[in-house]
């Protein structure tokens, strides 16, 4: 009871800023906070959007695990690309962040605005589809034909072997958002006057320098880094529905996305698009309260 007293004096005391937060606070509360727990909520009816909802507890997932041979490979198809794209995406981003911050302010720029614009540029789809191409005039089976490499057309886009490849090679680019953007500014804000410290205290080459100065300067971008990439990773859907089509051949590269947005937006089965999203958001709750208990112990 006192600890609740204390709180509401703490607020009345700084009331002014909290006004100031309040708009953004409700309109995060409407069009997020809400949304989200009716969605979980939806994940236990059944609902097709033009009937009344019915409540059917436990069904939708009961389904999704041991009759649903299709979200078992969403499922296994969202786990690959995930461990092959987020924490690969994450320490290249942090590399090349590094690598880029030695250069002159000038080349800095350049290589920051090459690796980022992928990351906000509707067109790319349009760019690797064009270079993996299944017939001749792809650039990729282009270039094999021409040094003899292969005799014959190879279908990048829809044959299974080669698919998720392709689609893992895609987001690996589109990788360098907004943690890339996060980790170039950490690095330019750390300190010199450390550095020069470090070099006193025993450091010796920039392998030690990056482990023992850099990378404890930097927790806050690393911990926004790894929630975005986290995020990014779990949220492949988009990318494979227009590289591969939806579905892929034999669903090679089918997701939970891809699979949440048949049943919702093809088939209407509201209650059961909602019971794979709420199942994605765990997903990506669990895996980032993990990757982040894993950097703060690396950190300490």
């Amino acid at each position: 009871m006192k600890s609740s007293k204390k709180v509401l004096r703490e607020i009345y005391r700084k009331r002014i800023n909290y006004f100031f937060i309040l708009p953004f606070a409700i309109v995060f509360f409407v069009f997020t906070v809400l949304p989200v727990c009716f969605s979980i909520f939806l994940g236990f009816c059944q609902y097709n959007v033009l009937q009344p909802m019915e409540f059917v507890g436990i069904d939708n997932y009961v389904r999704l695990f041991f009759e649903d041979d299709i979200f078992m490979k969403a499922l296994m198809n969202t786990v690959v690309m995930a461990a092959a794209t987020g924490p690969v995406g994450y320490i290249l981003s942090f590399l090349l962040a590094w690598l880029i911050n030695e250069l002159n302010p000038k080349l800095r720029t350049l290589y920051v605005l090459f690796f980022y614009t992928p990351s906000i540029s509707g067109n790319l789809y349009v760019i690797f589809k064009v270079i993996f191409s299944d017939d001749a005039n792809g650039y990729l089976n282009s270039i094999l034909l021409y040094l003899g490499i292969i005799d014959e057309n190879i279908y990048w886009l829809t044959e299974t072997r080669y698919m998720m490849a392709v689609c893992i090679l895609t987001s690996l680019w589109m990788s360098m958002g907004a943690g890339f953007l996060s980790f170039v500014a950490g690095l330019q804000g750390i300190d010199r006057s450390q550095l020069e410290a470090g070099s006193i205290d025993g450091i010796r080459n920039r392998w030690q320098e990056l482990w023992y100065i850099i990378l404890p300067s930097m927790r806050p971008q690393l911990m926004f880094g790894a929630v975005m990439s986290i995020t990014s990773a779990f949220e492949i859907g988009e990318l494979t529905q227009n590289l591969c089509g939806l579905p892929s051949t034999d669903y090679g590269v089918h997701t939970m996305v891809n699979h949440m947005q048949d049943y919702g937006y093809t088939r209407f089965e509201m209650g059961y698009a909602c019971a794979i999203g709420t199942l994605l958001f765990l997903m990506m709750i669990v895996c980032n309260n993990l990757f982040q208990r894993f950097l703060r112990k690396a950190g300490s």
